[in-house]
This record gives structure tokens, sequence and C-alpha cells, in this order.
């Protein structure tokens, strides 16, 4: 099995794939010791031909691969697509469009929860799929012919996967089901998080507003110092370190050398003038002007109980459409629902989900509706 490694044949490549309605597509990469995931292998299939692209070739130029990702007139096909897209996103600033997510649709069309690509493969086909070289080393050169051919069944497979989906979403009539979830893939806000919103990936282990504010500095010159060195956050500074110094509010290297889930030395390195600053800046700001600490409001009386009834009315709704229940409500989506009713800005208020269960929770929150238990059996009855 042949890698692409020059521009000449993957431009000619990606002509002959452009004709085509459909391509499945998948990537490996590595990215434990960097910011940025190192892409290793792209592999890319039409309906007659398979291929694999290796990023890492000397003097490749992958412009032809990004155009083909940007032709609106091909479909791009991925299983679980967030982190293939956000590696192309990094790339070149752009999302692929149109796209097409297998595991969405695979929760549509009645498979569970987030099904594996191998287990999907299997219950569409039966093929069997060896998952052994997922976690080898995809830097490496050469790559083994078990490694290629793990890699290409991950694109060769997904073709019938596609094809087999397609057909049963046009056949319940919910193509658009699919097509509304793909909005907030194809979103580049999903992929472009900007440092000061950096915080909101950390557990909020502060109690007081001024602890708040230095997290969100320290937080956000993390991701700044990470990205820029192309280095784990992780590396830059844990997690632990972050809180802690929200909480001790260290302002002199000797206050910083004092905590304990900072390395040794701390206060002799280049990072000690920035935390300190990140403390400093957000002791100088105006108490009244600090961020308060997020708290979820005080749900009124009997809120817990509808929310109990709704989780009964999604579990009945998923079983009757043949649905995963994840894609249809959330657990906050339900709580919201209690509270708020028709006020609640949520996704299962919106959309093909509204039509099947949102307009129906509303009307048991208002008691139009109840959920009665007869012959063993739970049922759905009108009571409005």
């Amino acid at each position: 099995m042949k890698l692409i490694d020059s521009t000449e044949e993957l431009s000619a490549t990606c002509a002959r794939l452009a004709h085509h309605p459909f391509i499945t597509i998948d990537t490996e990469f590595i990215r434990e010791t960097t910011f940025w995931p190192v892409l290793c292998l792209v592999q890319v299939a039409s309906a007659d031909e398979a291929v694999m692209i290796d990023p890492l070739a000397k003097g490749l130029d992958l412009s032809p691969l990004f155009e083909l990702l940007a032709d609106t007139n091909v479909l791009k096909v991925f299983h679980a697509a967030r982190q293939d897209i956000e590696i192309f996103f990094n790339l070149t600033g752009a999302v692929p469009e149109p796209i097409f997510d297998t595991q969405v649709a695979a929760m549509v069309c009645g498979f569970g929860d987030a099904i594996a690509y191998d287990q999907l493969v299997k219950r569409i086909s039966g093929a069997h799929i060896d998952k052994s070289s997922r976690f080898t080393d995809w830097r490496a050169r050469p790559l083994s012919e078990r490694q290629l051919s793990y890699a290409l069944a991950d694109v060769t497979h997904l073709r019938d996967v596609y094809v087999d989906l397609a057909e049963r979403l046009k056949s319940e009539n919910r193509e658009h089901w699919v097509s509304e979830e793909m909005g907030v893939l194809t979103a580049p806000g999903t992929y472009d998080l900007k440092p000061e919103d950096a915080w909101q990936r950390l557990k909020l282990r502060v109690r007081k507003p001024i602890e708040l504010q230095i997290l969100k500095n320290i937080a956000a010159w993390r991701e700044t110092e990470a990205r820029s060195r192309n280095q784990p956050r992780r590396r830059i500074l844990k997690d632990d370190a972050i809180y802690e110094i929200a909480q001790q509010q260290p302002q002199t290297p000797e206050a910083l050398a004092r905590l304990r889930s900072l390395n040794k030395g701390i206060e002799r390195s280049s990072m000690a003038a920035p935390l300190i600053k990140a403390v400093t800046d957000a002791l100088e700001i105006d108490k009244h002007d600090l961020p308060p600490i997020p708290r979820p409001p005080a749900s009124p009386e009997g809120t817990s109980a509808a929310v109990d009834l709704l989780r009964v009315l999604l579990k009945l709704t998923a079983e009757e459409q043949g649905v995963a229940q994840k894609i249809i409500a959330t657990t906050d989506d339900l709580e919201q629902i209690a509270i708020h009713g028709e006020a609640a800005d949520v996704g299962a208020l919106k959309g093909w989900r509204k039509e099947v269960f949102g307009d129906k929770a509303l009307r048991t929150v208002n008691g139009e509706l109840a959920i009665r238990f007869d012959q063993r059996k739970l049922s759905v009855i009108d009571v409005g």
C-alpha cells in the first residue's frame, strides 16, 4: 500500500475525488507532546478508490486536499468528526463543508449514544476491524502494513456505513434531523477557543470573585503560552497550580515559591513575572467589577419531580422514535423546561426535537399530558 507523498500525485488524486458526490475521510494524528495535533496521515475514499496521504512527506503541499475539503459539491463523510475537523480548521482557518457525521446519524437511526466506529461497522456490514494499531506511533516512517491496513479500513468501511445510514434517514424522512446537527460541527466557533474563554475548561474550585478573576487571568495566559510554545497546557501549568495561585494570591517571587503545586525554582523562571502580574492585575480591579461566581439559580419547588417525569417521557419518546436519548435532550434541557417552560432556550425546544419531544414536554409540565402505567407498560395519555 503506497502513500501519496508528492504534490503532483496529490493534485491528480484530488481532481479525481472531486468528481464524486461524497468522499469518506479520516486522519491519524499525535498530540500528546504538542498543543496543536500533529497530522500524520490522511485517508480518503470515494466509491471506486481509497488513498492515503502522507502529510509528513518532505515538500508535499496539501493545498489540493484543502481545496477538495472546501468543495461544496462534494459531501465529506466522517465518523466522530470533531477532532478531524479541528485539525483541518487549525491548518486552513476554515471548516470543511458540507459534512456528514456517521456517529450523529447513527444516534438518529437508533444505534445508541456515540457508538464506536468498529461497532457500527460490525452492526451494519458484519465486518470486523482490528483496532490494535490505533495508538501506535503514526509519526514513525515507514508505517507498517498493519498500520496502513487499519488506517485504510477507517474509510473503506465508512462508505458502506454512510450509504446504509443515508438510506435509513431518507426512508424515515429524518435527513433534516442530521442536517441540523451538522450546524454545530461546521461552526468555526466550535474550534476557535479564545484565550479569554480558556477558564471555562476548568472546574470552578473557587469561592470568591477575586479568585475567579485570578483564575481567568492565569488560564488566558496559559492558553496563549501553550499555543505559542506548541506545548500541552498541562506542561505549561497544571490545573491544580492555577487553583492554588487563585486561592493564595502570591504577589512576590518569594510567595510564589511557597506554593506546593509549582515546580521548585519557579520564582527564578520566566513564568514568575506573568503569574504574579495575573494576580496583581486582578487585585487592582474594583471589587464591584469583579466577576460573580456562577451559581445555578434556586429551582422552584417541584422541579426535581418534574425533571424525573420528563426523563421518563424522554425515554418513552426515544424508544418510540428509535433514536438515542442523548441526541433528543440533555439533563440540562429537561431542567430548563421544568423551570422555564416555553421560555427555556434549549435544543429540545427547537427544530425536529421540538416536534418529537419538546411539545410533549411542555404539555407535560403544563399538566396536559400524563404518564400512565397500565398492563405492565408505560404510556402517555392526554388529560388536557
